[in-house]
């Protein structure tokens, strides 16, 4: 069974930085693609960014130039770096996993970001 584990989320100030982590367990993280979603209060979750098991990146409108996704497959994990945050960032950032083979999803249980005006 895959396991999430989000980490990282805080408080920020409007145009700060900040880093956030997700830990997969369970599995092959190389038959993966992973992603980052958020949802703030009142609307839909969204795409943040998604990378392929070989590195193929795609962003959200809105955090394009300003977000990085990586992996590093030595230590299963996905990272989502943040820069020039907005208070429009702020919202609830879950970790996302999709099989290449069977399409299985499974989701973590997020991790808030807060970006003070």
């Amino acid at each position: 069974q895959v396991e999430l584990a989000e980490s990282g989320g805080g408080l920020v100030q409007s145009g700060g930085s900040l880093r956030v982590s997700c830990a997969f367990s369970g599995s092959s993280f190389s038959i993966y693609v992973m992603g980052w979603y958020r949802q703030a209060p009142g609307k839909q979750r969204e795409l943040v960014a998604r990378i392929s098991p070989g590195g193929s990146t795609n962003y959200g409108d809105s955090v394009k130039g300003r977000f990085t996704i990586s992996r590093e497959h030595a230590k299963n994990t996905v990272y989502l770096q943040m820069h020039s945050l907005k208070p429009e960032d702020t919202a609830v950032y879950y970790c996302n996993a999709q099989s290449v083979r069977t399409y299985a999803e499974y989701w973590g249980q997020g991790t808030q970001v807060t970006v003070s005006s």
